[in-house]
């Protein structure tokens, strides 16, 4: 249980009180008269003042002289002051019951009246009731006060302190209830000065992947004693081989601790995110939520953006520590941590890891949706960062290098869009046949590598490969990937009937995803196709458009599901199979695609995924990136595929810079991924 002090108070107040000379107030001589005011009007605003927090006028009008003389002005509102600051009191309610009508008050004796004293504490409500006396004195009565009216069992010299209990943090599982961020145990690793050998230096910072300039700042601290234990470290348990070399180092010492952990590491750190200790201008946000400088907080990924869910409420309890030898502790008030919530994603771990370890480190992103349901089973950027490192220590060289890394791991990639190419082919022929300009089984004759209008100058469209046989219909133009019959289709179906059939997919506009921050797909930069060459190129996925990995796997949906682009969910508790478009493509139309789909791969240049068992089916795409039309630019390769007997899931997944290398290098992996996971 982690717990700590937040403060202590009244020790020195009730000092300062008790210093005071013990003066005995020789009661004035009382009026034997009827009284001046009755008691029952001076109790009633006596209470008003005090639910009010008029400490001032409580002390100057209302409290008796034998009050006011063991408990000194700054001390009787300081009392109250602080109690109301460091219990965070919100309200004091006070009931007492009215004596009877007609009542008659003797200023010879006091004037008892029974409260209950309601007060609404940072640790919950406090409760009690007391006899509240008033005195006659001075031709008025008067309030007979004692520390007891704060907390029945509160005396002089005694302390009274809140206790925070740390609430455990929410962790994050995957569908299967597999841990992603979880709250584990590990070690952290310390030396004995004294005992330990300086010429092991060098080697113990090379397992603890720090520096020897970083011990000996540890070491050279001025609390520092030969034999003091000085943590150096931390060290994840199942590190098993580092921990055995770090302990065969004389005068090296382990303590078990709490941590966080990162179970699948790399494969869902841009997932995940990590968490760390709090930065000054982040306290600075979130002092009003009752951070401190001690506390860890959600740095990036879902940490982050659940922070609220995952860092649960502290549990606060007020004790009096009483000044008398032997006596205990008294347990004023007590509410009870509420833990984080634990967080259950649709992601499936098994198949996140199986399609980033089929990446092999290469730069890229993956995706997977199921087609019914909208739920996210994949969604990683590669290459990535072990989580873990955080919570252990990242030192700044380490960081630097992961931040000068030319493959940029820390940069989330599923959280960018990228020109899609040839992956964006049947989205194209989907809306180029619903809108009735594209008859698939219509040929064209195509001749060569390159084709132009008349009328466009230098700009020509090229194709990679000029051997598809004629005519050209849609089956042939997606096994062969022909761009050439994809820019004449485009012109056939114009621009405004292009630009509103995209936007029937979710183009142009965010994707309705919630936890992490997703880049919206557009058609183009300002959302309008402006030329027939940026006709052209729309409709093979270049010029200017743009894709986010996860809204390409969704958009391949339709063509298994009836027609529909499902909202992309990655919670659990969220609502499954809810309709974001629909009505994208016809069952017949549908069927013609997936059928050309599995003919890409059988008889394609996708051959690395023509599998004995599984029969995949889907579309390879490459893209060309580059500043200019006159650049030799980079190529990135596309692969989406599904099982056609089975289609669980629609994995999309994009490689930057494939080199010389076809898109087949992307199919090979899509296919190991779904070797790896298949039952």
């Amino acid at each position: 249980m982690n717990k700590r002090w937040i403060g202590l108070f009244f020790a020195t107040v009730f000092l300062l009180a008790s210093c005071q000379p013990e003066e005995q107030v020789a009661p004035k001589e009382q009026e034997k008269a009827v009284a001046q005011s009755s008691p029952t009007g001076r109790v009633e605003e006596f209470i008003k003042l005090w639910q009010a927090g008029n400490f001032q006028e409580m002390y100057d009008s209302y409290l008796n002289e034998g009050t006011k003389g063991a408990f000194r002005e700054d001390v009787f509102i300081g009392w109250q002051e602080q109690l109301k600051e460091e219990l965070e009191v919100t309200g004091i309610s006070i009931d007492y019951t009215k004596p009877e009508e007609g009542t008659g008050w003797s200023p010879e004796e006091p004037a008892d009246f029974p409260i209950a004293v309601d007060i609404a504490t940072i640790a919950g409500p406090v409760q009690f009731e007391k006899t509240l006396t008033l005195l006659y004195e001075n031709n008025d009565w008067f309030v007979e006060w004692d520390p007891s009216f704060i907390f029945p069992q509160l005396e002089e010299g005694d302390q009274v302190k809140t206790e925070i209990t740390k609430p455990d943090r929410g962790e994050i599982v995957d569908r299967n209830g597999k841990g992603i961020a979880i709250n584990g145990t590990g070690y952290e690793i310390g030396i004995i000065p004294g005992n330990f050998d300086e010429d092991k230096k060098e080697e113990l910072a090379k397992l603890l992947k720090t520096t020897p300039a970083a011990i000996d700042e540890q070491l050279n601290q001025s609390w520092v004693r030969p034999d003091h234990y000085v943590p150096v470290a931390k060290v994840a348990k199942n590190n098993k081989q580092t921990l055995e070399k770090i302990f065969a180092i004389t005068g090296t010492e382990r303590r078990e601790i709490p941590l966080r952990e990162y179970p699948y590491g790399k494969a869902l750190a841009h997932v995940s995110g990590f968490i760390g200790p709090i930065t000054a201008e982040q306290l600075n946000e979130l002092k009003d939520k009752g951070y401190t400088e001690e506390d860890l907080i959600g740095r990036q990924g879902l940490e982050r953006s659940l922070e609220e869910r995952l860092r649960g409420e502290e549990g606060v309890r007020i004790v009096i520590e009483k000044a008398r030898s032997g006596a205990e502790t008294i347990n004023v008030a007590e509410k009870s941590p509420e833990h984080g919530d634990t967080v259950k994603l649709t992601i499936d771990a098994k198949l996140q890891k199986a399609a980033y370890d089929a990446m092999d480190g290469e730069a890229g992103t993956s995706a997977a949706v199921n087609p019914n349901t909208g739920e996210t089973l994949v969604l990683l950027s590669s290459p990535s960062y072990n989580p873990n490192d955080f919570i252990l220590g990242m030192s700044s060289s380490r960081y630097n290098k992961l931040q000068n890394d030319p493959l940029n791991p820390l940069f989330t990639r599923f959280a960018a869009s990228y020109a899609p190419g040839s992956a964006i082919k049947p989205v194209f022929a989907a809306i180029a046949m619903e809108a009735g300009t594209l008859d698939p089984d219509k040929g064209m004759k195509i001749t060569g590598k390159t084709w132009q209008k008349p009328t466009w100058g230098r700009f020509r469209i090229a194709r990679l490969h000029d051997d598809a046989p004629n005519p050209v219909d849609l089956n042939t133009a997606l096994v062969y990937s022909d761009n050439i019959y994809f820019a004449r289709q485009a012109l056939e179906l114009g621009r405004d009937r292009l630009t509103e059939g995209l936007e029937s997919f979710g183009f142009g506009e965010a994707m309705p995803f919630e936890g992490l921050n997703l880049a919206a797909s557009q058609i183009s930069n300002d959302g309008l196709i402006t030329s027939e060459g940026q006709l052209a190129d729309t409709s093979f996925g270049q010029g200017q458009m743009l894709v986010n990995i996860l809204h390409l796997a969704s958009m391949y949906g339709p063509f298994l599901n009836g027609g529909m682009v499902y909202k992309p969910v990655l919670f659990e508790e969220e609502e499954k199979a809810q309709v974001w478009k629909e009505g994208l493509v016809r069952a017949e139309k549908a069927e013609i695609l997936r059928t050309s789909m599995r003919n890409a791969v059988t008889d394609g240049f996708a051959k690395s995924a023509d599998l004995k068992n599984i029969p995949l089916a889907g579309k390879t795409g490459t893209a060309e990136i580059k500043a200019t039309t006159r650049d030799k630019g980079k190529n990135n390769g596309y692969f989406v595929a599904y099982n056609e007997d089975d289609p669980q899931f629609i994995l999309a997944m994009m490689i930057e810079d494939i080199g010389n290398d076809s898109s087949d290098k992307v199919a090979k992996m899509v296919a190991e991924t779904f070797e790896k996971t298949a039952d």
